[in-house]
């Protein structure tokens, strides 16, 4: 991995992904093979938004030395790579590839792309919002058997190792991570930033790379197939009771007691 100073972490490799905007009410396709993206809005994925404010905080308190953001995608992913260095990240690098990769090829790919750059600190999203998934940080960090402190909600470092506050069932747990290690980022973890104008058109000027998948040597056309995909049962109407003995009597008569 890059050299790093005592308590530092050097540099950061940041996952981001393109996905359907958080406010957009989405549709089925006809085919029932997927949703509908086509003339909605995108953006970048909330909890991978999480990650990039995290590495910015991590840079500001001098703790790391420079952010790389990735996305794995088509051509427009570009987009999302721009918000993120419009956020603070120095550089991008996008791994073109077909809509869709599944999370064990992107992990593949981060994979490859870790051996290359030598980060100290991979951060990403704990799942993405179009397919909920919650497995890529957990992959990756098995390809690389490297620590992980997944559901992150606070980061620090302390003795030369990472201090990770996990939100687990009930609470939440403190693992102290040797690093390089992968953390993914839960919604606790911070409020990101708002991109300010000066910061968007310095992100224009910000060196992208782009890359095939295909030229890192990763297969990543997909292992599973969509059976089926459809629109959850629309909700019945509810109904009013005048009290307590008739809401009883109500449930009774469904079945409920």
């Amino acid at each position: 991995m890059a050299a790093a100073a005592p308590g530092s972490l050097g540099r950061v490799l940041v996952a981001v992904k393109r996905v359907v905007d958080y406010s957009v009410r989405v549709r089925v396709r006809a085919d029932k093979k997927g949703v509908d993206t086509s003339s909605v809005k995108m953006s970048m994925n909330p909890f991978d938004e999480l990650a990039v404010e995290e590495a910015v905080k991590l840079k500001e308190a001098g703790l790391v030395t420079e952010i790389v953001a990735v996305s794995i995608g088509p051509a427009k992913c570009q987009e999302t790579l721009r918000t993120a260095m419009a956020m603070g990240a120095d550089r991008g690098i996008l791994v073109e590839a077909d809509e869709g990769v599944e999370p064990l090829g992107v992990a593949k790919v981060l994979k490859k792309l870790v051996e290359q750059e030598k980060p100290n600190l991979v951060l990403m999203g704990k799942q993405a919002i179009d397919d909920d998934s919650n497995q890529t940080g957990q992959l990756l960090a098995g390809l690389l058997s490297w620590p992980q402190g997944t559901f992150a909600s606070k980061v620090s470092m302390a003795g030369g190792e990472l201090q990770v506050v996990r939100d687990i069932d009930g609470g939440s747990e403190t693992v102290s991570l040797a690093i390089p290690a992968v953390v993914t980022a839960d919604l606790r973890l911070n409020t990101p930033r708002f991109a300010s104008l000066p910061s968007i058109m310095k992100a224009k000027k910000k060196p992208l790379a782009t890359v095939k998948a295909a030229d890192l040597g990763v297969d990543v056309s997909p292992r599973l197939e969509v059976v089926s995909v459809v629109d959850p049962p629309v909700r019945q109407a509810g109904a009013k009771v005048a009290d307590v003995d008739a809401l009883v009597a109500k449930l009774k008569e469904k079945g409920f007691l």
